[in-house]
């Protein structure tokens, strides 16, 4: 590849944007919900799909549930995104803006998969 074509093509790439932001799996068979938030949400789904299949997910009751009930159980959902250009603290941002989504939906016990905040 000649330098011209690779300087064009990496231009391309520095304008690509980026989005981070919120997610919700949802479990279909007991609607219990899983919220997190992540700093690039391209193919975000297809890459925990994979963790789930491969049994690596960190979250071990939804990996249990997975397991157990199959993947057409789950469905995701793209809460909210923010494009990442410009914010100076991603993992403060995804900090708050998951923690506004945990507050809402209360995704703890019987509703869902996250944990309980710590009083």
């Amino acid at each position: 590849m000649d330098k011209n074509k690779r300087r064009e093509l990496q231009e391309e790439f520095k304008q690509i944007k980026t989005y981070m932001g919120a997610i919700q799996i949802t479990n279909k068979a007991n609607g219990k919900i899983y919220v997190d938030s992540f700093p690039n949400l391209k193919n975000k789904w297809m890459t925990i799909q994979m963790q789930l299949d491969m049994g690596r997910f960190a979250n071990a009751q939804l990996q249990k549930d997975w397991k157990e009930l199959g993947a057409e159980t789950f469905t995701y959902e793209v809460l909210e995104e923010k494009e990442a250009d410009g914010v100076t603290d991603v993992r403060w941002e995804l900090k708050q803006l998951e923690k506004r989504w945990v507050e809402k939906l209360q995704p703890y016990g019987d509703r869902g998969y996250n944990r309980a905040p710590s009083s």
